[in-house]
């Protein structure tokens, strides 16, 4: 009998189990190097390297000419910093500033004053009476602010960018050190440049910008001396005066802001890439938030949403998070965003709003109801569990309570919630009822009961919640329950016949009923692809927060090691690759802007994912870490939720895990428990 496999012919028995047993070792080597090309990450793709210090830098080399993008904000401006190196090895840079608080006709989301300006301060200067020539940029840095080094032949030139934290201001710092032999003359210009606005085009007429540079003169410096100077932008309205700035102060306050962001809810992994990628996602989160005449307003940014909130962005995504990092102006972001949406409660139960808009003072509802009272209802049970503050949940609980009713009138006679769209408002088909909106609501119900307990609500009342929630799961897997392209999942909608990211809601939300199926489908080559999850199995559309939703999920439904895999990957990919150092909002639309509220999303990965924290009442919550196998120990630390500060370690003993909990320089847990099992703490 003959056998033919690429070309060969094999003869006899013994040569039969021999090249099989090849085959079968090739093909699993094969599967293997698919698998690493697909989710690891080679080092040419590696454009960034991290510091001992938990900054990133990226060491200029031949993989030139490179163009990126970031945004930072304070409470009164952000900036969209395009930067790169061209092939010559020039650096060059275009800072797109926007002014929250500026408003514009018409005031609408967009209405924020916003400017491009694209000099390069260096231009101005001469040195020994010529401009500053053939630099060549030698590294990139970043840490909360961007910091440049480059060099001429004479000369060692540093820039750094940053947003003030409470002005109206953004700053960048220079330095010329003389690296010659010889002495040189610089000579740094006066230029103090004035922008007017048209006065027709603004809410409160005319505003002005201002570009000042800041110690200009004519300087003698020896070799290793160095001058520094400062160019400040800042906006003001008409009858404003611009506040002298000290950009080496604002740099400080920058410095120290991101010092407080990283010294709380501390990742230490043996991963280091995932440590660093939540470190740098904490900064994301916590600083998009603007001091508006509405209160503080955390804003997507992106050039385009700023002093406004959404259900999805605000309620959902990065309200429950706030309570664990401990950031005070977080907490009140989050508590006025659930209390500005619930001025719109109304006896008639007609849809809240999707977005508040204009520093609070209108609304935007373009899509209809997306299932907002479902994200609503969700993030601020959450909320308030995590938050552990009794005085808030009271606060909350009208809202709660008002949004389930809301939910509760919307089901369908299939006993699923209805919905005009879902959070991507129409740009995808989302059907008459979507998975989305229902998974939100079982969850949002569980954790009324678990509030409803510990505020003394009526018993008749949370057993009814609890009830529908259970009634609910059941309609779930009736209505979205299916096989889609080969896999035992969800359709998105009844009429959905192709895989959806948008699948992975249910394991986030504790409900593992098709665990297996999802995740296989999660992980195929229909859905992954180089950034994470495709909206749509085929297309090149993405969204980074389906993935992030995926990855917390799957950790959650116990498949750790599998999900380490591809979270490892996406997590390097962001923080080392093309495009650093924060989670994206989508592609192409925005061009991969850094919207804030997926950087909430990238720590709750961890939070609720791998170290499986389920809030139950004000100070408990469910515990069930996800330790992988290749890791010995894990620890999260300066947890501030349930109104504590305390720190998490799970270490591997055997086959079992054993558990430190500390509250303050208090012992609070110390137990051994089988891998996968769940505890509840009480702090």
């Amino acid at each position: 009998m003959y056998y033919s496999y690429n070309g060969y012919n094999l003869k006899s028995n013994a040569m039969k189990i021999s090249s099989r047993k090849k085959l079968k070792s090739f093909l699993l080597v094969l599967i293997a190097l698919c698998f690493i090309a697909n989710t690891a990450f080679s080092q040419e793709d590696q454009r960034w390297q991290i510091n001992t210090d938990g900054s990133i830098s990226w060491q200029i080399n031949n993989s030139i000419p490179h163009d990126d993008h970031i945004e930072m904000s304070g409470k009164r401006i952000s900036c969209v910093l395009r930067y790169g190196v061209s092939a010559d090895g020039s650096f060059h840079a275009t800072r797109s500033l926007v002014w929250p608080m500026l408003r514009t006709i018409p005031n609408n989301t967009h209405a924020s004053l916003t400017r491009q300006f694209a000099q390069d301060a260096f231009d101005l200067v001469t040195v020994n009476y010529k401009p500053i020539a053939a630099e060549k940029t030698v590294s990139l840095t970043l840490n909360g602010t961007l910091f440049v080094k480059s060099k001429t032949d004479k000369l060692e030139l540093t820039r750094q960018f940053f947003t003030s934290t409470s002005l109206a201001v953004y700053n960048e710092i220079y330095t010329i050190k003389n690296s010659s032999e010889k002495n040189c003359i610089v000579e740094i210009p006066k230029s103090n440049a004035v922008y007017t606005t048209d006065p027709a085009k603004g809410t409160e007429g005319s505003y002005t910008i201002h570009a000042d540079l800041i110690n200009n003169g004519n300087f003698n410096l020896k070799p290793n001396e160095s001058v520094s100077f400062s160019v400040v932008y800042s906006g003001v309205k008409a009858n404003e005066t611009v506040t002298a700035v000290n950009a080496e102060e604002e740099k400080s306050k920058r410095l120290e802001l991101i010092s407080e962001i990283w010294s709380k809810l501390i990742l230490e992994t043996p991963d280091q890439v995932l440590n660093t990628e939540f470190a740098f996602a904490k900064i994301r989160a916590a600083e998009s938030i603007f001091e508006t005449k509405g209160g503080p307003m955390h804003g997507p940014g992106g050039e385009s949403y700023y002093a406004a909130i959404w259900a999805n962005d605000q309620a959902e995504y990065i309200g429950p998070f706030f309570p664990y990092l401990g950031y005070d102006y977080g907490n009140k972001a989050s508590l006025n965003a659930y209390l500005q949406f619930a001025k719109f409660m109304n006896k008639d139960y007609k849809p809240i709003p999707s977005s508040i808009v204009a520093e609070g003072t209108d609304i935007w509802a373009g899509a209809g109801d997306r299932g907002d009272g479902a994200m609503i209802a969700y993030g601020a049970a959450r909320y308030a569990l995590s938050r552990g503050n009794a005085d808030e949940a009271k606060q909350l609980w009208t809202l709660i309570e008002w949004c389930l009713e809301y939910c509760r009138r919307k089901i369908n006679s299939d006993g699923v919630v209805a919905s005009d769209s879902d959070e991507l408002e129409g740009r995808l088909p989302a059907g008459k009822a979507n998975l989305n909106t229902s998974s939100l609501y079982y969850d949002a119900l569980n954790s009324a009961v678990y509030l409803g307990k510990v505020l003394g609500k009526n018993e008749t009342q949370l057993k009814a919640y609890k009830a529908e929630a259970e009634k609910l799961r059941t309609a779930i897997e009736k209505y979205f329950g299916a096989k889609v392209e080969g896999f035992e999942t969800y359709k998105y909608y009844k009429e959905n016949d192709v895989l959806r990211a948008w699948i992975c809601t249910p394991l986030t939300m504790g409900i593992y009923d098709r665990k297996d199926g999802t995740i296989d489908a999660l992980f195929s080559s229909r859905l992954w692809t180089k950034d994470g999850l495709a909206s749509v199995a085929g297309d090149k559309i993405f969204w980074d927060r389906s993935t992030l939703y995926a990855l917390r999920g799957v950790l959650a439904a116990g498949e750790t090691d599998k999900a380490l895999d591809f979270l490892h990957y996406y997590s390097n990919r962001r923080l080392l690759g093309d495009h650093v150092p924060y989670p994206v909002e989508a592609y192409p639309e925005g061009d991969q802007r850094h919207l804030s509220a997926e950087s909430g999303l990238y720590c709750r990965i961890f939070t609720e994912g791998l170290f499986g924290i389920r809030p139950t009442g004000l100070h408990s919550f469910d515990f069930t870490p996800r330790l992988p196998k290749s890791w010995s120990t894990m620890k999260l630390k300066h947890i501030h939720a349930f109104e504590r500060d305390f720190d998490i370690t799970v270490e591997r003993a055997g086959k079992n895990l054993k558990l430190k909990i500390t509250d303050g320089k208090k012992l609070a847990i110390n137990k051994v428990i089988k891998d996968g099992n769940t505890i509840n703490i009480k702090l």
